[in-house]
């Protein structure tokens, strides 16, 4: 937002405004587009703070209504998907403190230590050409568009993303299926810019590799 141009800026704040006067006004349909948007990312920040996702989905339900009960408190100092993030993260604190969930240190860590392709993907120190590819990933852009885009692509990418560590798969639905900004990513789930970059790094990698298995086959 803060590198867009300014007219297009002026814009996004006059969407906005006229969404949240509508969401105001009580408009259903806004509120079912708002839903439609802010869902995943709601459900990811969640997921950070409570230990399963039928619990998450209980907190979202939760924060939508603190949503719809602050509407007319909100002033407009973030962006309203901001807002709403830090919504449901102080809703899925205050419901993992309840819960006396215990968040382990893994979930906290920012995958400095895991390499984002497998080494055994390299040749090695003895090998002709050490450092190098043993084979080149695939160009996907000379695959058929019909198998990039079939449904079971799609069922192995979501696959591949619930089965990412938790923080890992946070950012990465945010930042890809939601389309959060990296700000709102770092305001909502309270990690370091640079955190973010790199478990978003992971994130992607795990998920190429799943596709790799699926498309190279």
């Amino acid at each position: 937002m803060a590198d867009a141009p300014v007219e297009e800026r002026q814009q996004l704040d006059a969407a906005e405004a006229a969404l949240i006067a509508r969401l105001r006004a009580g408009d259903e349909q806004a509120f079912e587009d708002v839903v439609t948007r802010f869902y995943p990312s709601m459900l990811a920040v969640a997921r950070r703070y409570v230990r399963s996702r039928s619990v998450a989905e209980e907190v979202v339900q939760e924060a939508w209504l603190s949503v719809l009960n602050g509407l007319n408190r909100f002033e407009g100092r973030s962006s309203l998907r901001t807002w709403v993030l830090r919504i449901v993260a102080n809703t899925a604190q205050t419901r993992g403190v309840r819960e006396a969930r215990v968040v382990p240190m893994s979930s906290l860590q920012s995958g400095d230590d895991e390499p984002a392709v497998d080494p055994e993907r390299f040749r090695g120190a003895g090998d002709p050409f050490p450092g190098h590819w043993w084979a080149y990933p695939t160009d996907w852009r000379t695959l058929p568009e019909s198998k990039l885009l079939s449904q079971e692509t799609l069922d192995v990418v979501k696959i591949a993303i619930d089965e990412l560590p938790e923080l890992q798969r946070s950012v990465i639905t945010m930042r890809d299926v939601a389309g959060c900004d990296s700000d709102e990513v770092c305001r909502a789930l309270e990690i370091s810019e640079g955190n973010q970059r790199v478990l978003l790094h992971r994130a992607r990698a795990r998920v190429r590799t799943a596709l790799e298995r699926h498309l190279d086959a």
